[in-house]
């Protein structure tokens, strides 16, 4: 029986075979949120937005849009809308000149916070639209611009936000390219953006085999019966529909494991959930498959940790566990929740907590004409499922939680963000 990759190739290639219009292939994350997408009763995208800010009056918003529409016209994944056509997921790609990016500022109702004119804004994002938008909003209160960076996470991976960033930036400060180096450049991202895709592609169909798909198979059957169950609780009047916690704490030397990180979201998993629970946890990882060039796009695959909570931290077996599970990342998700459903398993593929880990010298600033913008969070926008962690390493370590409050109280939260800090402390 042919792979999930070997079927869905199968049907890109006959699908494209007699049209003329320009339709890449998706790799298997971009097929996982694009499923995610369609499974939306409103088909909104996740987005992916990072906020700046900048003096009062340092961004000139028709400069901004010409940089944006210039790096957008450079990049595939930038002007190209994911869509299904007769069933097959792809990427529709835009003429250069087609690159449409948005610079919208929004008005603030009266009295209204920065933050919350951005949460309504992105709240907002109609669903048929450029992949990649920018929101400017005035605040008051500081005496500055927030410029939200947004990307529908298809488009776009980790590790192509340092570079979106450094190149909107260059951008800012360019002149008008001419129009034959532009050209050049776009074919060249092009070429090297579909050789990237196709490569991916290829990897996952090699690691697609039946004894992978059994490991997985295996390895999360237990989320057959004792996956948790959202339950509905009441948000306090007024409240934006996710928490937030956060926390500095001293680097260790090395850095903390990505084993340490798994044990830690399993003991917030425990506080959420309770004891002799199996949580599916979610992950990015990978990147660009061997060979390819470092273009922008979405290649990092979503792998699941089952975090049983009835166990306690346990370093060692989680470590020997997660580097079984790496043996075996390539296997797209949809195709491990396809195994894992074929053992009977009522598991949909839904993700009770994601753990999401940077380093930030892999993030530079945003620097627009010389004046660097500070990187800021805007918290209370909806999130995906019922709660998520964001790890940042450097000379710090900083900690970020969010939850939906329409699942799991403030309270039971604060618990599960004070039990995750205590199993990172040294």
């Amino acid at each position: 029986m042919l792979s999930i990759t070997s079927q869905y190739l199968t049907r890109y290639r006959r699908l494209t075979a007699d049209r003329s219009d320009a339709l890449l292939p998706v790799t298997g994350a971009q097929r996982r949120f694009i499923l995610v997408r369609s499974l939306d009763p409103t088909g909104r995208p996740d987005v992916v937005p990072m906020f700046f800010a900048f003096p009062s009056g340092t961004i000139d918003p028709q400069r901004l849009r010409a940089a944006a529409h210039r790096l957008a016209a450079r990049h595939t994944a930038l002007r190209s809308r994911p869509t299904v056509v007769r069933g097959t997921p792809v990427l529709r790609v835009a003429a250069p000149d087609d690159a449409d990016v948005t610079v919208t500022r929004p008005a603030a109702a009266p009295g209204e916070p920065a933050a919350d004119t951005l949460r309504r804004a992105l709240a907002s994002w109609a669903p048929q639209g450029p992949p990649l938008r920018l929101f400017l909003v005035r605040d008051e209160e500081r005496d500055e611009d927030v410029l939200a960076v947004a990307l529908d996470h298809a488009v776009c991976d980790g590790r192509s936000l340092a570079r979106i960033v450094d190149e909107l930036g260059a951008a800012y400060g360019e002149e008008a390219t001419r129009p034959g180096e532009a050209a050049g450049e776009t074919a060249a991202e092009l070429a090297a953006y579909e050789d990237a895709v196709l490569r991916q592609l290829a990897a996952e169909e090699r690691g697609e085999t039946p004894a992978a798909a059994a490991y997985w198979a295996d390895r999360l059957r237990t989320l057959r019966t004792h996956a948790p169950a959202p339950r509905p609780v009441r948000a306090p009047e007024g409240a934006p529909p996710s928490g937030a916690a956060q926390a500095r704490l001293p680097a260790h030397d090395g850095g903390i494991s990505f084993p340490g990180l798994l044990d830690a979201c399993r003991s917030a998993a425990r506080e959420l959930y309770g004891p002799d629970r199996t949580v599916p946890l979610g992950y990015p990882w990978g990147g660009r498959p061997a060979g390819a060039e470092p273009v922008i796009g979405c290649f990092l695959n979503t792998l699941v940790f089952p975090a049983d909570t009835g166990h306690g931290p346990g370093s060692q077996a989680t470590a020997d566990a997660w580097w079984d599970d790496l043996d075996r990342a390539d296997v797209p998700f949809d195709a491990v929740v396809t195994a894992v459903r074929a053992t009977g398993s009522g598991w949909t593929g839904g993700l009770d907590g994601l753990l999401t880990v940077d380093d930030d010298s892999r993030r530079p600033p945003l620097t627009l004409a010389g004046v660097e913008g500070r990187e800021v969070h805007v918290d209370g926008r909806p999130v995906r499922g019922p709660f998520a962690v964001s790890v940042t390493q450097g000379a710090e370590i900083r900690l970020r939680m969010v939850w939906d409050r329409a699942v799991i109280d403030d309270e039971t939260a604060n618990r599960a963000f004070d039990a995750l800090t205590h199993a990172l402390r040294p």
